[in-house]
Formats: structure tokens, sequence, C-alpha cells
């Protein structure tokens, strides 16, 4: 059960509703983390706005989603795990093992990729605040300093979406449960 109401069109906020019927549309049903941001219509707004940002980055999509399945791992948030899990197979062309190993935090046979993931993991773990390494390294994968900074953006869209999840605590959408993901490091230090 949600921590924090999952509202719908018709009981929302105004501010939100829009925002709701175009998730709805996208979708083709209203996923839980939208219900769960449209008690706060600002955050729903930034949710919506910065995906669409996101999506005009020099990063291709495949490359995106390594950003949000490693964050979302990183954080915790298997809401979120599962849902780009989704993207990745259904509109990124990410295979089984890639999505399985970024879902498990380990490296897959592509090195841009696992770039895309390392890099994303120092930026989350040092708060921005990377290595000369890190940032060699990513360069050294073909990636520019605007990707860096793209990557960066991933993970503040990700952060929002992990953090509000995590905080609301909503279940899984029956349209994300064949892409369920249990966090079993956290589940063992519980």
């Amino acid at each position: 059960m949600s921590r924090l109401p999952l509202l719908t069109i018709e009981n929302a906020p105004d501010a939100a509703k829009a925002g709701l019927q175009t998730a709805q549309i996208n979708n083709g049903f209203l996923p839980n983390l939208v219900r769960l941001l449209a008690n706060a219509p600002a955050a729903l707004e930034t949710y919506q706005t910065v995906s669409a940002i996101n999506a005009r980055s020099g990063l291709n999509l495949a490359e995106r989603e390594v950003v949000q399945i490693t964050a979302a791992v990183t954080h915790g948030c298997g809401f979120c795990v599962a849902g780009h899990t989704a993207i990745a197979y259904k509109k990124a062309g990410l295979s089984e093992a890639v999505a399985e190993a970024l879902r498990d935090g380990r490296k897959v046979l592509d090195d841009r990729l696992n770039a895309v993931a390392d890099f994303t993991r120092a930026v989350i773990r040092s708060r921005g605040a990377v290595s000369d390494a890190e940032v060699k390294a990513f360069r050294a994968a073909g990636f520019t300093d605007a990707n860096a900074l793209e990557v960066v953006l991933g993970v503040s869209l990700a952060t929002l979406c992990n953090f509000a999840n995590n905080l609301g605590q909503p279940p899984l959408n029956d349209e994300l449960r064949p892409y369920a993901w249990t966090n079993a490091s956290a589940a063992a230090a519980e």
C-alpha cells in the first residue's frame, strides 16, 4: 500500500490534471509514480519537464536508460528499476543480459555503456565531485564534456523519481510487474 495517496485524473488538484492526462496517453496507463507526484503539482511538472529536456540530450536512449537504471539501483528504488527496465527492453533495445547486469550492478559487455554506468555511480557517490581520472575515463569512452553534464541531468531526474518513490512507496503497476526488482542488499541490511 502506498504511503502517500495515488491520485487520479478525477481527484487530483487542477494543476496536476493535464500532466496526468498526458501520462495516461503517453503510457497507455497511469504510472503510480505520476499519480504520487500529482500530490505536488510542481513536482509532477518538474518530472515531466525535466524528462522532456533529458530526452533531447546528446546521450542516446540506451545510454539515458543506463543512467536511469544505474541511479535507481544505487538509490534502491525498485519502482524505477522496473519502469526503466521496461523502457530498456521495449524502446531502447537493450538486451536482457545488459539490463540484468545493470540491475545487479555488474559490468556489461559494452565498454561505452559501462562508461555511462561507472560515471553515473561516480556522480552519485561523489555528489558530482568526480575525480579527474573518472572524467578522463568517461571521455576515453568517446563521451564529451556535454555528455558528462547530461549524466548529471539524468541523475537529477532519477533522484526526483527515486526519492519520491522511496518516500511514497507506491506499488508497481500491473504493467510493470514483469520487470519487478528486489534490492537484495537493502533487504539484507534491514
